[in-house]
């Protein structure tokens, strides 16, 4: 099998739009698939900001090295030129299963058949979507973690039905871009960050939703109580609280009540975290 270079990655919000950056900064060709030439022009906005960003945090990206990787990436509102050229497609649409379903359903009629698909869900384990992939031995979970060039990352996690070549082709792209591959042997909700980190949020969430602390006093206790650099509602801001809503909807009783809070207080007033400047704190 060749390596994976033409990469596509579909959904180009905060954390798509980082995996095509980054992916591309290292030297790969990138198609950033969204829904809309709307949609994608907000994208054009955040890989100009992430030029700046790399330039400020990322040794060596001063000096035009930065502004190359804006230059690899391709933008496009077709799903099929999207990835008619791919090797990887890399899914980054939202943590809802119907969407992603129906996005695999698309992406399977239109791929070329030697395409690995790679999901970067949060939430939902591979074997969840690979029928609708309609190439189970192709298909395999690529998690990032959000500030993809410093918290640099990679969660891998087949199902039983991935070829193991495939597996070890997508170790080594994510050793090509910058991340540190987390290979894991069995599948797990949440893989291994998640798995520590989600019992966290869930607990923030249920305190905001009990009305027993606000989020700062939350964040505060945090922080000095572990030595922790952020507290767990700073890091909901860092998320987003778009995502932050969908997974909470898919908890119990409590956790759908700090969705309704997250909604109705935060995503309709446009507050969605660090991406838009506001949500549980303002960002300059």
């Amino acid at each position: 099998m060749t390596e994976l270079t033409n990469i596509t990655v579909l959904g180009t919000g905060v954390l798509g739009s980082q995996i095509a950056f980054q992916t591309a900064y290292h030297g790969h060709p990138v198609v950033a698939y969204d829904i809309s030439e709307e949609a994608l022009a907000a994208a054009k906005e955040r890989f100009l900001g992430l030029i700046n960003t790399y330039e400020a945090e990322v040794e060596g990206a001063a000096g035009g090295k930065a502004q190359e990787a804006f230059d690899r990436i391709r933008l496009s509102a077709d799903l099929a030129d999207a990835v008619a050229e791919a090797d990887l497609v890399i899914e980054a649409v939202p943590e809802n299963p119907a969407i992603k379903q129906s996005t695999y359903e698309k992406l399977a009629a239109v791929a070329p058949e030697h395409t690995v698909f790679a999901t970067n869900s949060s939430t939902l384990l591979p074997s969840d979507l690979m029928a609708a992939t309609g190439r189970p031995d192709r298909f395999l979970a690529l998690h990032f973690a959000n500030r993809i060039w410093a918290m640099n990352t990679a969660e891998i996690m087949g199902t039983a039905q991935t070829d193991p070549e495939v597996y070890d082709r997508v170790v080594r792209f994510a050793e090509d871009i910058g991340m540190v591959p987390i290979a894991m042997k069995k599948e797990k909700a949440g893989y291994v960050l998640n798995s520590l980190l989600v019992p966290l949020l869930q607990a923030a969430g249920g305190l905001i939703a009990e009305g027993i602390a606000d989020p700062e006093t939350i964040d505060k206790t945090w922080r000095i109580g572990t030595g922790a650099p952020q507290g767990p509602m700073q890091i909901f801001d860092i998320i987003g609280l778009t995502t932050a809503y969908n997974v909470s909807m898919m908890g119990d009783e409590t956790q759908q009540a700090f969705a309704k809070i997250l909604k109705e207080d935060y995503i309709d007033q446009g507050k969605l975290g660090v991406a838009t400047g506001e949500g549980f704190y303002r960002y300059q």
